[in-house]
């Protein structure tokens, strides 16, 4: 019996499609296991995609959540980043030529990072990035980036945040990092503040209005620009 291919999950727009949300799960540096759709690291994403949604559906996006084959990243294989491309393909193959926006948490975030060079991608949202020293930035280039990490993660590296943020600035169109103080990694103390920057970023993006969330973030300048407090 074959390997299946990878779920999704899709939340479609109200009317026609104009733009695409794809939303990445965390995982685990190892691991061959299935992710069930009980899984914790798929289910904290859910309630993150309706909230996409409920945001953007009346301006034509459509929200897709997708559910890796196998719970690790698992190098040198990079598993989710295969998911990740084959769920990018259908999109283009449902939507040719419409943009995209990357979600993701964790192994997630860093999955988008990885996957962002695809044409249709404008930008990534990565929460809680999981990108240890030495992550490449290339695949950011020209695209926007909103960085954000909670100041108490124990899983996930704030400070290795900082620093790719630091090195993608070089090469992204604009880059942005929010720090968000007494938040871990699994984004629950304060749930309510990622989700708003997330769905900010992303109608921003896609919709040209940035809701007040990120209103100064990319003007702000120097060192500052990746350390904005929340």
């Amino acid at each position: 019996m074959g390997e299946v291919d990878p779920a999704v999950s899709v939340w479609r727009a109200r009317g026609r499609t104009r733009a695409v949300v794809l939303v990445l799960h965390g995982g685990a540096e190892r691991g061959a296991g299935s992710v069930p759709p009980w899984k914790p690291a798929y289910l904290r994403m859910v309630p993150i995609a309706r909230a996409l949604h409920r945001a953007g559906r009346r301006e034509g996006v459509e929200v897709r959540l997708l559910r890796n084959r196998r719970y690790g990243w698992n190098a040198p294989a990079e598993h989710p980043v295969e998911d990740a491309r084959w769920a990018l393909e259908r999109i283009h193959a449902d939507h040719p030529g419409l943009p995209v926006v990357l979600v993701g948490h964790s192994m997630g975030a860093r999955v988008a990072l990885r996957v962002a060079d695809d044409p249709a991608v404008r930008g990534v949202c990565a929460l809680a990035p999981w990108t240890p020293r030495g992550e490449p930035v290339e695949a950011v280039a020209g695209r926007s980036v909103l960085v954000v990490h909670g100041t108490r993660d124990r899983m996930t590296s704030p400070a290795e945040s900082h620093a790719y943020a630091e090195r993608a600035a070089r090469v992204a169109a604009r880059v942005a990092r929010f720090e968000i103080a007494n938040e871990g990694h699994a984004m629950l103390r304060r749930a309510r503040v990622w989700t708003r920057l997330t769905v900010a970023f992303t109608l921003d993006l896609l919709a040209g209005d940035d809701g007040g969330a990120l209103r100064g973030a990319w003007a702000a300048t120097g060192p500052d620009r990746l350390r904005i407090p929340v």
